[in-house]
Formats: structure tokens, sequence, C-alpha cells
């Protein structure tokens, strides 16, 4: 039990501020002194009583601190040893007493001089005490016993007294706590409240050393994992060396390949960082294996190798006429290319875009390039890609990332300057992934991809001495900043005799080596040729002619294989004998014509539009342009009683239906020249129809069409069935200019049509339209509807201008001057 002072004492004693140190009574504890204020208070105290009074500072980078920077509570010690040092400094070991409180602070011939109160504290022993005794007492022991900084049998040892407030001191002195709370403890003058304050604080320390042992000891198994990993490659390294294969075989020839790979010089140090990583690595980590696919695709691309070209513009001409029949304008154009590539040391990069319907040998062209200038060719195909990524690729932090579709293709290629084909280019499509387009800006641009960041490399590839040949159906689907990237180059559909020799040339050959018909015993005739072309097809290209002959020579094929099986059963061979079978070469010629064609395909899926040619009344032949070609329209206008409405059927688009309408105005505004009641418009509902109403129809363009077919259906005056038209029509009659001539002349030609109207306008463009089709074909340049009317209705249009005006229900073809109607 302790005998605690009755009542407090005040006493002046110097004072020495200290700094990140709180000096417990009970505590021995040095302390170095080299502060002027501080040696001249420990003088004075050596002097004296050696008694001196400790206080910590508020803030320890304060060098001269005031009295208001000293905390109030601080210990009141005896000086037990001094020793000055060499530096100057005074080291002391003092000794707590026991706690103050400062009064007052008064400054004495450079020092502090303390008045300090001493308080009393009473215990009053207890079985309240005497528990909380030895709870302290055995979480101290706990916390000694986890913690790696206190001396096990010393702490023991002192901390067995009866005295709780010596206790509380000694294990608040010793437990690893900041100086804020090292004071608060001090400043707790009751011995039973401090030992409560302690207790939980032990509580704390003791949770915190636990944490630390867990993770300690997690931390521990990881490094001896590794260790253990470390280990056994050492032993590969070893029997490896052992075994004469080289201690890092592996990495010195990675690190060969990357040195004569030709990379760039940031290329080439990306690499070279990434292999110091993978050598670091365990083998078996699945870092070490990104690494690994990195490096491997890193060496993958070329960065140097290039195919040697060829400039000669004779072999090229050659291997384009021989791979293509046709196309004058589109080789002329590869063939100024390439005449440009050979004049130029350095020529960039060059972008081309082949438009055109399918079939007509877009893709075959960019093969036929790369033949004729010696490349290698890689084809991609963009037809319904939307993701960004896969243009430029995934970022490595993806699990499964690989580089884009560019650089794969360059990595098939194998160099550095391959033509390269975008095919579908007008067929990519955007989601929330991102927009495949926009990456394409940038590989498409002369002056951006000699420097094309994929995402899973992450370095410039070098892009700038790529062909690229790009093909599209439509170009109105291709984003405007794409399409400003490339030189477009449009093919048009084939005449029916470009038809028939690309089949005598190519197809016929083709489809019967793939059938096993090679040899000369199957002809086809000219005749047969064109009855698959007219009759059989319908298309701007030639892959369903290509498949009408592959379907005519398989059933050839069956008939010589019937015919051997025939030979085989009458000679008696046996049907389980192999038998060796006999060539196809040894048969009878067979000659395939046109009734031949007829025989084996069956009748035309397509009639002859030659018996349909007849004048009609409320029908006109309109021409329009299609993404496969051009494509002959039929327009039908139906006159019936009813209230001034006009309808339109056959799933026709906003543009068409407007141009109905601005028919309809045009016709209104011409009733007396057309011998119709200025009001008839009132008394009658007009339906025009466009057949195939399951295909959707739009643009400007059968304007003309629509109001011939108007003015036939309201004058009863037929329409000629051999003349088709196209123009876009104005509410004042003009004829206005539009597209698609050379595929629209072609459409008429293959349906038997030879004879159109074209507005003026458009004469310039029949240089596009092949020399036999202007030659077969009567073409007819109009300014206004007035002139278009002339050439299409059959019939005296002045006589009608001059008769009484006739409501249209009331005239009938066989009025007075139907004897005139002939054109």
């Amino acid at each position: 039990m302790s005998t605690p002072k009755e009542k407090s004492e005040t006493r002046r004693l110097p004072m020495m501020p200290i700094r990140d140190v709180v000096i417990f009574p009970h505590m021995v504890t040095p302390v170095v002194v080299g502060r002027d204020s501080s040696v001249r208070a420990l003088e004075v105290a050596l002097a004296g009583e050696k008694k001196i009074f400790l206080a910590t500072q508020h803030d320890a980078s304060v060098d001269e601190p005031k009295a208001g920077d000293i905390y109030q509570v601080g210990t009141v010690a005896n000086i037990v040893q001094s020793v000055r040092m060499p530096d100057g400094n005074i080291k002391v070991l003092v000794e707590g007493i026991e706690r103050g409180k400062i009064v007052s602070v008064s400054e004495e011939e450079g020092f502090y001089r303390a008045l300090v109160r001493t308080m009393p504290s009473k215990v009053e022993q207890g079985p309240a005490l005497e528990a909380l005794t030895a709870r302290v007492t055995s979480l101290f022991e706990q916390y000694v016993k986890l913690s790696q900084n206190v001396n096990y049998e010393t702490m023991i040892a002192a901390i067995r007294v009866d005295d709780p407030g010596k206790l509380a001191d000694t294990v608040g002195a010793n437990l690893q706590l900041t100086i804020e709370e090292k004071q608060e403890l001090l400043e707790i003058f009751q011995p039973l409240d401090r030992l409560t304050r302690v207790a939980d604080m032990l509580d704390i320390e003791i949770e915190k050393l636990n944490v630390d042992r867990t993770i300690q000891g997690r931390v521990k198994r990881q490094m001896e994992k590794a260790q253990k990993e470390y280990y056994l490659n050492e032993k590969i390294k070893a029997i490896q060396k052992e075994l004469g294969r080289g201690e890092k075989s592996e990495f010195d020839e990675l690190k060969k390949r990357i040195d004569q790979a030709g990379m760039s010089t940031d290329a080439k140090e990306k690499a070279m960082a990434e292999l110091r990583r993978l050598e670091q690595m365990p083998p078996m980590s699945a870092e070490s294996t990104v690494s690994r696919n990195y490096l491997d695709w890193m060496l993958a691309v070329p960065w140097k190798k290039k195919s040697k070209e060829i400039r000669d513009l004779r072999f090229a001409e050659e291997v384009l006429n021989s791979d293509h029949y046709g196309l004058e304008k589109i080789k002329e154009r590869i063939l100024e290319f390439l005449a440009v590539r050979r004049l130029v040391k350095q020529p960039k990069g060059s972008i081309l875009c082949f438009v055109g319907p399918p079939g007509v040998g877009k893709t075959s062209l960019g093969m036929s390039i790369a033949k004729a200038t010696g490349r290698s060719f890689v084809r991609l195909s963009l037809g319904g890609v939307r993701d960004e990524a896969e243009i430029r690729g995934h970022r490595r932090t993806y699990i499964g990332a690989l580089p884009g579709q560019i650089l794969q293709m360059m990595k098939k290629a194998g160099t550095r300057n391959p033509v390269f084909m975008l095919d579908e280019v007008d067929k990519m499509s955007t989601d929330f992934r991102g927009d495949p387009s926009a990456a394409l800006l940038e590989v498409l641009d002369p002056e951006q991809n000699f420097m094309f960041q994929d995402h899973y490399l992450d370095v410039e590839y070098d892009l700038s001495e790529v062909f690229f040949v790009a093909t599209a159906n439509v170009m109105h689907t291709i984003p405007p900043a794409l399409q400003d990237r490339m030189e477009v180059i449009r093919l048009s559909g084939y005449t029916e005799l470009e038809k028939m020799e690309i089949a005598r040339r190519f197809l016929v050959t083709k489809q019967m080596k793939a059938t096993g018909l090679e040899g000369d015993n199957v002809e086809f005739a000219d005749g047969a040729l064109l009855s698959m072309v007219q009759g059989y097809t319908r298309e701007a290209g030639v892959r369903n002619l290509e498949r009408e002959i592959g379907n005519v020579c398989r059933k050839i094929a069956r008939q010589i294989v019937v015919a051997q099986s025939a030979a085989e059963k009458k000679a008696g061979s046996g049907a389980e004998e192999e038998v060796t079978p006999v060539p196809a070469s040894v048969y009878p010629k067979s000659n395939v014509d046109a009734a031949k064609v007829a025989e084996l395909l069956g009748p035309a899926r397509f009639r002859d539009l030659t018996t349909e040619k007849k004048h009609e009344i409320g029908m006109a032949t309109g021409l329009a342009w299609t993404e496969v070609g051009g494509q002959v329209l039929t327009t039908e206008a139906t006159i019936m009683e009813g209230r001034g409405r006009l309808m339109t059927t056959g799933k026709l688009g906003d543009v068409m239906q407007e141009s109905a309408q601005a028919a309809m105005s045009f016709v209104r505004s011409r009733a007396s020249m057309l011998g119709l009641p200025r009001d008839f418009y009132r008394h009658v509902d007009i339906h025009i129809h466009v057949p195939e109403g399951a295909i959707p129809k739009d643009g400007p363009s059968a304007g003309i069409t629509i109001a011939s077919t108007l003015c036939s259906a309201l004058t009863k005056l037929p329409v000629r069935g051999d003349l088709a038209m196209t123009g876009e029509i104005t509410l004042r009659g003009r004829v206005l200019p539009i597209g698609g001539v050379k595929e629209k002349l072609l459409a008429a030609h293959r349906h038997g049509i030879y004879e159109a109207l074209l507005p003026r306008d458009n004469e310039k463009d029949l240089s596009d339209v092949p020399e036999n089709i202007r030659k077969e074909m009567k073409i007819h340049f109009v300014d206004s509807m007035d002139e278009v009317l002339k050439f299409a209705l059959v019939g005296d249009l002045e006589s009608l201008a001059s008769r009484p005006p006739a409501h249209p229900l009331e005239i009938t073809p066989e009025m007075p001057g139907d004897e005139n109607r002939a054109h």
C-alpha cells in the first residue's frame, strides 16, 4: 500500500523543455542537452538540490519555446549524472520523482524557472483495485510476449510492484505510444484512473500486435514460397548448364532476335525493357506468360522485311488483262498509280477505294494488283465489325488481349509493304464499344499512318508503305471523313457481251475444273451463254452467272457418271469391286447450246421483255439505280371516282413520294393543255403504284416517269412500251440531272429496251457508257416535261388543247382522234 502525500506542495525549480519524449515518475532516462537556455537551467539545478522540472514541448521543431509552447504538466526529476561531451552538449541521466503542474513561469538569467505544484494522490485498497492491477499485469505480459522491442525478463520484474501508480507509470513508459498519448497518461494524477486508462491502451496495442503478427506470418509464407521457386529455378539452370544448353539460352536468343528485328528505337527500348522484366519473373507465373506473348508479337510483325516491288508497267498490264476482261478505265488508273511509284523514289502508301455492285471483280482486282507489283496480299473483311478494338487491339491489362486486325494481317503478310485489302468497308457499324471507322481514319491517312499505334503493342508502327485497297458497294454509309482519305474508283455493271466474254475466258474453265470436266469433251456455245445471261440471271456482276454455269457442269458430270456406271455394269463389273474411274475425256463430246441449257436448268426464270413492250395507258417504264446495279422499274397509275386523294403504294420512300406530289402539281398546272377541266382533281382519286411492293424504293429520278404515267392515265393516251426514262421533275416542268447513268442504260439494254430519255445535263455522262451500248441505243436528251410527253405519249398532244375539256373518267380511248394516235 502506497502512502501518498496528504496535501499538495509548491516549489520553485529550474525548468527544462524537452523534445520528442515524455518523462514518467520512477523512470530513469538519458537526455542530451544542447540549447543554451536548457544548459543554463541544468547548471543552476546542479549547483542546488540537483532537482529540475522537465516538461515536453507541443512542437518539437521549435528551438526557442515560449511558456505557451510547453505542456502544463511535467515531471520533477532528480539529476543522477551529467557528462559534458566533446561537441559541447551535455548528456544527463535523470530519474523521475513525481508529477507536477506549472503554476507560473518566470525567465531568469537566460533560463526558465517554474513554480510547480505537486498533487497528492490517494489509493483506496479493495477488490476492484486488485482486479484492475491483475488485469493490467496480465495484459502487459501478453504485450511483452508479442512485442519484439521489450525485454521480457526485465519488464516482468519491473511491474511486480505493489504501488498501482508506479505500475501504471512503468507500463505507460514502455508502451509504443505517441507523444500525445503519453502526455495524456502523464496528466492523469489519480492512480486508479491512470491504471484504467493503461488497461484500455494495452487492449488496443495487443490488438495491433496480433494484426501485425498475422500479416508478418502471411508475408513470411510468401517469401518462403518465392525463395523455394528461386532455389528450384537456380537448380534448373544448373541442370541445363550441365546438359550444355546454356544458362540463359532462351533469353539470349530473344535478345538476339530483338537486335536483328529492325525495330524503331522506341520499339526496341520497350522490347528490351520487357525482356529484362521477363528475366526477373518466375517462369510459371501468369505475368511471365503475358510478357512472353507480348515479345512474341513484337517479333512477329515485320519491321524491316519488304517485298521487292515490280515496277514493269508492261508486265502489270499483262497481269491485269489476263485476270480481268473489260474495266479499261480501272486498269488505266491502276497503271497510272504504278507509273508514279516508278518515278518517285520514296512514294507514300496509296489508298484506293473500289465502289460498285457485288460480283464485278473488286476483290479480285486487289489480288491482281498484288500479283502485278510482286507484293504480298492480305484481306481483312470489315463487314459487321463494330468494335474499335478490332482495329487497334486491346490493352495488355485485359485477359486474352491481342493486337488489332491491322497488325495481325501485317504479321500474316510477313512484309511491311503488302497490298492490304479492306473488304466491305461500307458495312462497318457502331455501338457502345466504339466506332471502328474512326480508328480507320489514322490507318488510311498518309500523313499519319507512319506512326500508327496499336493498343496492345503500344509503340508506333509504320504503315506508310502499305498499298491499301478498300472495297464498298455504296458510299453513303461510309463517313465523309473516311471518304476524304480514299481515292474512289467506281466499277459499274457488265454488259451482256462483257458477261459472255468473261464466262468464255474464265468462268467456264473454272467450273469445268471444279467439276472434273477438264478437257475438250464439253463445249459451251455462245447461244448457251447468252441464254444464261438473259434468262437465268439479272445482276450487274457475274456471280449468279458463275453459279448457273456450275449447275450445268454438275448436271453434265452426273450424266457422265451415270453413263460410266452403265458401261461398267454392262461389262459385268461387280458392285462391291473397286473400280478405277474412267476420265471424262474419253466420253463423247457434249455441246451445250441454248436448248441444252433449257433442258438442264428448266424454264427461264426471267422473261424476255420484248414480248411485253406494247403501248399501255397509265403505265411507263423508268430506270433506277440500286446497290447491285441498274434496274428497270415500271410505274402504274389508275383513276377512280373520289375526292381528290393521291395515293402511292409500292413501299416508296419520302423523296419518291414527294416526286409524285410534284408530278401531280405539274399535271394540274397543265390541265388546259391536256384537255382537262381545271378542277378535274376534285372528283377523282389517283393511285400510283410501283410493282415489287416488298422492295423499298426511293430517290428523285422517277419524277418524269410518274408525270408521264399520270398524263397517260388522265388523257387516255398510251405511253410507249419500248421507251425507258429517268429524270427529276420540278413544279414548273424542268427536268433535272440524275446519277447512275451508266448503270441505268445497262439495265435498259439488258432488258431489251433500246431507246431512252435522259436529262440534257447528263449528256456528259455518256462517255462512261460502253461504246457498243451507245451504238445500239437511241438516247434523247430533254430539258422540260413538255419534251418528255412528246416522246413518251402515243398520240397528238396538240389536239388535246383544242378539244373541249373532258372529265378524266369520261374520256375513252375510242374517242374521235384515236386514228391519229400513232407515234
